[in-house]
Order: C-alpha cells, then sequence, then structure tokens
C-alpha cells in the first residue's frame, strides 16, 4: 500500500502530534540547570556513610595536608577560591587584590581579600579523625586542595576560626538559612572521600536535612 504524502499527510501528522501532546506523551526538553536540591540526594549519602567514633588526633598537623597549591605565577589555590567566590574582584596578575565578598556563614561582608578566610567545609582536623589518618600526604593534599567538591569557601575570618574543627553536631553557621546547604556540601564532601561520620554529628546532619524545603537551595 501506498502511503499519502503531501499537504494532506503533513495535516494528519499535526493531528497526531497534538494528541500525543494532549496526552502528555511529547518528550520534554532535558532541563540545562538541575533543580535546586530538596536534600533527598544528600539524605541518601548521609545513610550510606559510616557510623564510627572520632579517631586519635596522634600525628596530626595542617602540614600533612599541603596546601596552598600553586595555579600560576605566584598565585595558589586561595587566589582561584577568592575569584570564584567574590564579585567586582581586581586582579594584579593572577593575585586577587580587591573585590566584594559576602561571607554565607555569617552574612557579613568585605572588600579587603586579607579580611577573608578560605575555609575546608570539612576541616582537615575532622578529616584526620574521620579516616584521613590513613591517607598518604599526596592523597591528603588533594583533599585540602579540592575546588571539585563544595569543600572550599571564602568566609569571614571570624567564623572560619569559630567553627576551628567541629563537626555541625559541635557548630553551626549563624546565617541560620544556610544550614541546609550547609549541610548538603558537609555530606557531598564525606561521602566522595568516604570519611566517616560520628553518631551525634550523623544525627545534627539529619535534623538539618530535614529543614530542607522543596525549591530552595539554601
Amino acid at each position: 500500500m501506498r502511503t499519502r504524502s503531501g499537504p494532506r499527510a503533513a495535516v494528519a501528522a499535526l493531528a497526531a502530534a497534538l494528541a500525543l501532546g494532549v496526552a502528555g506523551c511529547v518528550p520534554q526538553d532535558e532541563p540545562t540547570t538541575p533543580p535546586p536540591s530538596d536534600g533527598g540526594n544528600a539524605a541518601e549519602q548521609l545513610s550510606q556513610l559510616a557510623v564510627a567514633t572520632a579517631g586519635s588526633m596522634k600525628g596530626y598537623s595542617r602540614e600533612r595536608f599541603p596546601h596552598w597549591r600553586d595555579t600560576g605565577k605566584n598565585c595558589d589555590v586561595r587566589d582561584s577560591i577568592l575569584q570564584r567566590d567574590g564579585k567586582d574582584v581586581k586582579l594584579s596578575g593572577c593575585n586577587v587584590v580587591g573585590g566584594r565578598w559576602e561571607s554565607v556563614y555569617d552574612g557579613r561582608s568585605f572588600s579587603d581579600p586579607s579580611d577573608v578566610d578560605i575555609d575546608h567545609m570539612v576541616p582537615l582536623a575532622n578529616a584526620w579523625r574521620s579516616g584521613a589518618d590513613e591517607w598518604d600526604n599526596a592523597k591528603r593534599g588533594d583533599f585540602a586542595n579540592d575546588t571539585t567538591r563544595p569543600q572550599l569557601f571564602a568566609v569571614s575570618a571570624s567564623s572560619n576560626r569559630s567553627k576551628g574543627d567541629q563537626d555541625p553536631s559541635q557548630w553551626k553557621p549563624a546565617n541560620r538559612s544556610y544550614w541546609c546547604k550547609y549541610a548538603q556540601d558537609w555530606v557531598t564532601v564525606k561521602h566522595y572521600w568516604k570519611l566517616t561520620v560520628t553518631s551525634a554529628e550523623k544525627a545534627a546532619l539529619t535534623d538539618m536535612l530535614e529543614g530542607c524545603s522543596v525549591g530552595s537551595d539554601s
């Protein structure tokens, strides 16, 4: 049997397409940006983390986590994070010499990069107690300079030093609206690096993730 061609065939094809659309069968374009997380994926990752008591600090020093790595002539990972997290950033070569930064931990704003610290989401000492004591220095350096995961952030020096090496059961950002994102990022880093959590840490993270609302990344 010969198939129809010409205007009648085009009209028939259009009608069929419209019918499929009404039935909800027309494939939708993939979103270019994933929708904001509601914490569901982080909760699943958290359930996969091993729970263990915090390890000993014996043998720990920040030198066991070599940082900051060079990223250009006379600049390093710190400059890269300052440039990434800042606005209206001013450079001298690849060194960051000016700009504007808002600390997500406490909402404070700064224009002098010397007033800004680069925080490790999962602190180096916490990582040491969570399994990094068994790594070699090269792997610990990869962790300390990880710009791929949500591990490094430009924040106020005061909030960074208040946090120290504490986990979310011991310290949370003053900016409560950031708790959801904070918990998600903490879990993402620990999950990728296969670090352990304490029972109190897991309970605090669970509570924070339960506070995440659908359609919100904060």
